[in-house]
Order: C-alpha cells, then structure tokens, then sequence
C-alpha cells in the first residue's frame, strides 16, 4: 500500500453550505482514477441525491497539475498481464454507470476541470450539468495511443462535436485547450484559475447559475475553429484508410502532422474508434454508447495492443509499440465486427425511483 493511500482517503466528500464537495485526492497520481475511487463517488452521490439540505455538487481535483489523468491503466495492463480481466471488467461496468449517473444527477453537479483532463477524468466532468475549464486546462481523450477506444462516453460526446472535430480528436489521440474543449462540447465555462477559489465560495450559498456567471470570463481563442474546413474535410466518411490518404495528399503542414500522429497510434483501436463514433452518431442517448463501449473496452482490454501501448507508454517509456497487426491494411472487416459483438453480461443500468431500483439496458 502507498503512503498517499494510506495515510489519505482517494476521494474526500464533505459539506460547504448547501454544497457537496468532491475532490479526487491521488495528486501524485494527477488524481488517476481507481475502483475504489468510483466507489466512494457513487456512495456521496448516493447520500447527497436524497439529502434535500444539498442543493449542488461539485467535483474537483487535489493539486494544481489536474482534475485527473485518466483511469489508472497500471492497475488494467496488471490485470491483463497477470489476473483474468475481471477486475477490469467490473471497474469499467462500475466507472461507465457513474458517467451515466452524472450526466442524469437529479442535483446540479459542477465540474471543475483544471489542468490536465484526460480519459476517465473526462468522464467523471464532460458529463456534468456545469463545466468549467480554465487557463490551464488541457483536455483529451489519448486512448487511439495506447491501443484502446475513446470510452466512458467519449464516443457519445466527440461524434456529437461539429463537423469531424471530434473524430479528428480521437484518431490523433489529442488534447486541446479551454477554447476549443468549449468549441469541441466538452466543457461550458471559462473561469481564470485566480477565480477558482471565489467560485467555490459563492458555490457554497448562491445558485449554482448565479455563481458561475459572477467569475467567467471571455474563454481564450479556440484554435481549431480556423481548421474546422481541412478538418472536416479530411475526416469525413468510414475509413481511416481514406482518411490518412487525403491528409497525405494535402500539402499543409498540419495535415501532415494529423497523419503523423494517427500513423504512431494502433490500427486497430483507429479502425474500431473511427466505427464506433459512427455507430454513436447515431445513438438517441448516452447509454448506448456506454454498453458500446463496454463491449469494446471489455475485449480490448485483453489486446496485445493494449498491453503493448501501455508498456511503450507507460511501463518501460520507450514511445515505440509493436502493434498487431501493424498497419491499416491489414485490420480486417470481421475482426472489427467481433468487438461490436453483443456480450453476454452486456452492461445494464440502474434507475432509482424513490426506494426501488429498476434495471434497464439499451438495446443497441
């Protein structure tokens, strides 16, 4: 055990006013999110959505680095290396019930996305009622890179963005900035990171509207806006074989730069992302693309090219995966198909309707 586990709880839930406050506590970590911490979230939005003496929510990150980095994909290329993957299995049906339960909170639930917002962080916050971001924040989804799918709603939230800005965001295995995570659908607010602590204050007694209102400002420009035509462009259709083709015929160097950032990420996982941000499009809600993405992580999970990505990436760093296969060309059709295959134990969700739970699953 750490001595930051230790010694700290990972999730600290108190009360300000009439507010519930939310700080994921593993700054080390740039707040990296573990089973243990979706428990312990779930349990405080348990007890605050039935106490009528808390009227909001707010979520923050311990530390100035980040909201959180991400799921702790240690703890998953551990499981898939050494245990069964049920460990996994149940951290991600558990984790992607919390995404849904926050975009559905009964209560206004603030996210307040400073620094570093990657993967599960984006989850726990891009769903919320209210989203901020600030000078520092630096949002993504980077899972193309390390052979898995844009999950925990990210394929609901970036087939949803305009144009192909989301689609270009998820095969380059990107991050952006305040203005274009506003731009992008991924957040709503631009507060200065030297207003943050006044927010909070005023969170604790004024309406949550009312409060944000009072300390946002003018979000920074967003970059993307003046791409959004060789973008679109580029990142139209359903393949990503077409897609790689008119980046490289283009002779600008940020088409250039788009393809060399898709040609160091799995074939596999930007084959399987870019058909899962189709099949999202057209989804009525976000628990279909949640049980899409449990089908999915579920089986990629157990990859060679997850295992591959996370030890180049993470494990040994040395920034050189060996996918499998290892181009394009030869990710077949049937293959694809197989990930998006109904599952046995498909998630389900649960609806709480006064002291009864009623479990529903999207068909899909």
């Amino acid at each position: 055990m750490s001595a930051e586990h230790a010694h700290a709880p990972s999730v600290i839930d108190e009360r300000r006013g009439h507010l519930g406050v939310l700080t994921l506590n593993r700054p080390a970590a740039i707040n990296a999110l573990t089973h243990e911490m979706v428990t312990l979230i779930d349990a405080a939005l348990d007890e605050w959505e039935r106490d009528d003496s808390v009227a909001a929510v707010m979520l923050r990150g311990n530390g100035e680095r980040g909201l959180c980095a991400g799921g702790d994909v240690v703890e998953l290329y551990r499981d898939a290396t050494a245990g069964d993957g049920r460990a996994s299995a149940r951290f991600l049906r558990d984790e992607y019930r919390l995404n849904a339960r926050i975009a559905n909170f009964a209560k206004p639930f603030v996210a307040i996305m400073r620094g570093i917002v990657l993967g599960g962080g984006i989850g726990l916050s891009a769903h919320a009622s209210h989203r901020v971001v600030t000078d520092s924040s630096k949002l993504g989804m980077p899972e193309t890179g390390i052979g898995f799918v844009p999950d925990v709603g990210g394929t609901w939230l970036l087939s949803h963005a305009p144009g192909e800005l989301g689609t270009y965001l998820a095969l380059t295995a990107g991050s952006v900035g305040p203005g274009d995570a506003i731009l992008l659908g991924l957040a709503d607010t631009f507060v200065r990171v030297d207003r943050l602590d006044e927010l909070e204050r005023r969170l604790e007694s004024e309406h949550v509207d009312a409060a944000i209102a009072a300390v946002a400002a003018e979000p920074p420009e967003a970059r993307l806006a003046s791409k959004r035509a060789w973008i679109d462009d580029a990142f139209a259709g359903d393949s990503v074989a077409g897609i790689m083709a008119r980046l490289r015929a283009k002779p600008g160097e940020e088409q250039g730069d788009a393809a060399d950032l898709m040609v160091a990420n799995s074939p596999t996982a930007l084959v399987v992302t870019l058909e899962a941000l189709r099949r999202a499009a057209s989804f009525d809600q976000l628990e279909e693309a949640l049980v899409q993405e449990y089908r999915l992580g579920t089986r990629l999970h157990g990859s060679h090219d997850f295992v591959e990505g996370v030890r180049a990436r993470v494990i040994d760093k040395d920034r050189h995966p060996q996918w499998q296969p290892a181009t394009l060309e030869e990710v077949s059709a049937d293959s694809v198909a197989a990930y998006f295959a109904a599952l046995d134990d498909d998630l389900t969700f649960f609806t709480r309707v006064a002291d009864a739970v009623v479990v529903t699953n999207p068909e899909i």
